[in-house]
């Protein structure tokens, strides 16, 4: 079975009623993460929602404990999920709007070009015919020069996370909005990983996951609501990078109706990323991880007990770190549960 998985606080937008429509006729179970300011009736068909009452009713240690008012609270619905022993991991937000390729069979194994030289590689660049960079990408190297994709070798390699980009209205930062117009189109060009020592962020807004790298998913609490998601991704390649694994980026398979945003404040959320994006990188490729499976878990906690060390995210998150972890290890001990 596979899961998808959302959080909003939203009354069902567009964007949900084509996720909900499709994921009926795709046969996926679609799970809706709801919050404080989620409305109090979420009436969404094929949606099976999750408000917080029913939430807290949940078997997670992790439900107990995660403050409200955060995007942070889309890990429960990730928990859902392995519970219910999904075979894939989809998710996205409540303003993309899915293309048909969106519900596209997709393989964790891979025979693609892989990007493993170390350093940043602006996967956008691949599939876009101007200058556009992914959120979370360091500002200083937006115009670097990078290989041509036919210098990039073919191999097989095994992804078990894949970002979709997205059409319209990209995942961008703030400084991208400010200066240049939207929309943005990508091409339909060829898939492209990243492995090695190469670093690219990925978002939540359009990413597939298998379940070897589910422990990977979790979103940190004690940071940015725009940083969440990025800080994870670096956190995931570092540990897919010790496992020999890789990265899945292809084109756009949905297209996003973006809610409104305050562009100013979402500068000031991202001013951390601007600064120490780089740095945590290189911090997290300086740690002696296992790159065993079997030791994931404690490969995680050595990271963001870095991000801890670093002061970038505070030291409650190791709380709650551990009870997410935890939730994850029973889950894999025990059969099925709704």
């Amino acid at each position: 079975m596979k899961y998808l998985i959302v959080t909003s606080i939203n009354a069902p937008t567009r964007a949900m009623v084509e996720l909900s429509n499709g994921a009926a006729v795709a046969g996926w179970k679609f799970v809706v993460i709801g919050d404080k300011k989620s409305p109090e009736n979420y009436d969404l068909p094929a949606a099976d929602y999750y408000g917080l009452s029913r939430q807290n009713d949940l078997p997670f240690e992790y439900a107990q404990v995660c403050p409200t008012g955060h995007y942070a609270r889309k890990n429960i619905g990730y928990l859902v999920a392995m519970c219910g022993r999904a075979d894939e991991i989809m998710e996205t937000d409540d303003d993309n709007i899915p293309l048909d390729n969106f519900w596209a069979h997709r393989n964790v194994e891979q025979r693609v070009r892989v990007s493993e030289q170390q350093g940043w590689v602006n996967i956008y660049a691949y599939f876009a015919d101007q200058l556009v960079w992914p959120r979370g990408y360091p500002l200083d190297l937006v115009k670097q020069e990078q290989k041509a994709i036919g210098e990039i070798p073919v191999r097989g390699i095994c992804c078990p996370v894949h970002q979709g980009l997205a059409d319209s209205n990209p995942d961008v930062d703030a400084v991208y909005r400010l200066l240049f117009d939207l929309p943005v189109r990508f091409r339909k060009a060829e898939s492209l990983a990243i492995s090695g020592l190469a670093s690219c962020p990925f978002n939540s807004q359009n990413t597939r996951w298998w379940p070897q790298a589910y422990p990977l998913m979790y979103l940190p609490y004690s940071c940015s609501f725009r940083m969440t998601d990025i800080w994870r991704s670096f956190v995931a390649q570092r540990i897919l990078l010790a496992n020999g694994w890789g990265v899945l980026f292809h084109e756009a398979t949905v297209y996003q109706e973006r809610n409104e945003h305050d562009l100013m404040r979402d500068f000031a959320d991202e001013i951390e990323g601007y600064r120490h994006n780089s740095n945590i990188m290189l911090s997290l490729l300086d740690l002696p991880l296992s790159g065993r499976p079997e030791r994931m878990h404690d490969d995680i906690v050595m990271c963001y007990e870095k991000l801890v060390q670093l002061g970038l995210v505070g030291r409650e998150e190791l709380r709650l770190l551990a009870a997410w972890l935890r939730d994850c290890e029973a889950i894999a001990c025990s059969t099925s549960v709704e």
